[in-house]
Parts: structure tokens; sequence; C-alpha cells
């Protein structure tokens, strides 16, 4: 199996970037972790902060992946082609966010992602991804 994380903008900074929402470990070092959690799994991982790059990997690996994993970030909010790409691929993608959008500001609470994903983990923390690959084992 071989599944695709993929992290939007400001993702790279977790680890120092609003701990008290993000946490305080950076995704590198837990990537290592869910390498380490689900070592029958191909996982692999990429980050932009630019929203053509993300949908570059999604055309790129969404044909030939198992699943992807996405944290828009911001462009959750925003980003109707990454909506178009997403429907226009093949492999199922789930959308995680670390902190509960719902409960946050008000722009936050709309996802124009969320309704051509196959499902959503929010507001577990970093622990969401954990969530979403074993989705993909029980699917």
């Amino acid at each position: 199996m071989r599944i695709l994380i993929l992290n939007g903008p400001n993702l790279n900074l977790l680890g120092s970037r609003e701990p008290a929402i993000y946490g305080q470990i950076s995704f590198d070092n837990y990537f290592e972790h869910l390498q380490a959690t689900f070592p029958q799994i191909e996982l692999s991982y990429f980050q932009s902060n630019i929203e053509g790059e993300l949908i570059d990997k999604l055309q790129q690996f969404g044909f030939e992946y198992d699943g992807i994993i996405l944290n828009a970030g911001a462009y959750t909010h925003t980003s109707i082609a990454l909506a178009d790409t997403i429907r226009a691929i093949s492999s199922p993608v789930i959308e995680v966010h670390i902190s509960n959008t719902f409960a946050r500001e008000a722009f936050r609470q709309h996802s124009f992602i969320s309704p051509v994903c196959k499902g959503i983990v929010v507001g577990f923390g970093i622990k969401g991804y954990e969530l979403a690959v074993s989705s993909f084992l029980t699917s």
C-alpha cells in the first residue's frame, strides 16, 4: 500500500508555529514516527506553501497511490482548484486538520475540499494523520 501525505501552507512550521494550537513536534519528526508505526505502508511526504505545487502532486500521485492524506492548511477555505483536482483523480483523499477548525474563526469553518474527500479528520492534533493512515487499512 502506498500513501502520500500532502501538507499545505505553513505546515512546514509545525513545532514552532503557535504550539498551543499545533503542538511542539515538527512534521519531519512525526513522519518518522508514522513510518515506524506503519512499516507495512510505503509513506511519502510533500509540503508546499504554493497551491500549484500541491495540485501538481495530486495529479502526479492521484492515479497510482492507494490513498492521499491532505492537510491543505488555509487553502482548505479558499481553493476551488484543489477541490477540482481531488474530484479529477482516482486515489481517495482524506482531509486532515490538526486543530478543530469548527471551534475557530468563522472563515475556517468552511471547506471547499470536504465535499470531494473520502473523509475528514479534524481536531485530534497531529495524531489525526495516524488516524487517517489507519482508515486506509480498514477500508
